[in-house]
């Protein structure tokens, strides 16, 4: 019954990272710093937990479908915007291909870079066009995405990008939005670690949308949970192709309680910063610059793979970089975690 299998689908796709407990299991060690998934290490904050606490009672209730609870608190923190919510910032990228794009169209994605925009494209029978980044900056030249865009349904950039780290100007997104001929999803998956404001952008343009997550600043990765800004008219559309349900309520609530502690992710924005410039200054392979909670690490000679052995021989999970199409194989991505783990990640790098 194999043979029923989809084509796009009988090898490829999502390329997980290491689990701590693997390696403990495989080399011992007591503690394992798990530097690989670009997770925030501290726990959600207390008002997040309580709202969860408080939503569980009603769980034998299927959530409200508006999610309204969720976005009267973005409009608190953000402002009066037209919002998407979904699963993940997965949930959101698949429901808006969903949305927009039929079987034989084509998806632009700016790579190297996160390998699901392209999977579900595939998965709604798109064409994806990849548009292939400086490999010495990882930079995008706007000229050539935009043109790849012009004839595609969607065009994905992601900035700061995952795994590079690195931001796109906004003037050079603006540039991209002038030429399109369909919509931009902006992956802002890492922006509160950067410097760069693109929601101004979403004043002026109609063709973008920028999505964003609650699992990295906020603490709140197993909870699943996304959201974009959006132009009016694509909400209701996205709403009747959206999967039922598919932000539950104990997410809601914990995502709505969140957003009013602004202290927690502040924190985890200060530790972030100074772990990138340590990163660079005293691991002994190049760290490149980052505006993400990661950095990109030039491992040569080794290859992604043999380096991710090595410090996981040391108790370090990082991610190899092997699984991103057009990215040289000598690279691995590591989070910034805690400090006894960024220490331990240093001192096992520089004994390599």
């Amino acid at each position: 019954m194999e043979r029923l299998v989809r084509s796009c689908f009988r090898q490829g796709g999502y390329v997980f990272a290491q689990k701590a407990e693997e390696i403990a299991a495989k080399y011992g060690g007591a503690r394992i710093a798990q530097l690989a998934s670009n997770e925030n290490p501290d726990p959600p904050s207390v008002l997040a937990v309580t709202a969860a606490e408080k939503a569980l009672p009603v769980s034998n209730r299927y959530p409200d479908e508006r999610v309204d609870i969720l976005i009267k608190a973005l409009k608190s923190r953000y402002g009066d915007y037209h919002y998407l919510t979904g699963a993940g910032m997965d949930g959101i990228i698949e429901t808006l291909i969903r949305t927009l794009v039929e079987s034989g169209e084509t998806v632009a994605v700016a790579t190297p870079t996160f390998s699901f925009y392209g999977l579900a494209a595939m998965a709604q029978g798109a064409h994806v066009t990849s548009v292939p980044r400086d490999l010495n900056t990882f930079s995008i030249d706007p000229e050539h995405l935009a043109r790849a865009g012009k004839t595609a349904k969607v065009t994905v950039l992601c900035s700061p990008n995952n795994p590079t780290g690195n931001a796109t100007p906004v003037d050079d997104v603006r540039e991209v939005l002038e030429v399109i001929g369909g919509v931009l999803f902006l992956d802002n998956a890492y922006v509160e670690f950067s410097d760069h404001d693109y929601l101004r952008l979403m004043k002026t343009y109609d063709n973008l949308v920028i999505g964003r997550t609650f699992s990295k600043v906020h603490s709140l990765a197993g909870l699943r949970i996304g959201y974009a800004f959006a132009p009016s008219w694509l909400v209701p559309y996205y709403q009747r192709a959206s999967t039922p349900f598919a932000v539950n309520t104990v997410s809601a609530a914990a995502a709505a309680g969140a957003l009013d502690d602004p202290d927690h992710p502040k924190r985890y924005i200060t530790q972030v910063k100074g772990w990138r410039a340590r990163f660079v200054n005293e691991v002994k392979f190049p760290v490149l610059p980052s505006d993400a909670n990661f950095v990109l690490v030039d491992v040569s000679p080794y290859t992604g793979d043999q380096m991710v052995e090595n410090l996981a021989q040391r108790g370090v999970v990082v991610r190899s970089c092997r699984s991103f199409a057009g990215l040289p194989d000598h690279y691995i991505r590591v989070s910034v975690g805690k400090d006894w783990e960024n220490e331990l990640f240093i001192k096992a790098i520089n004994g390599i």
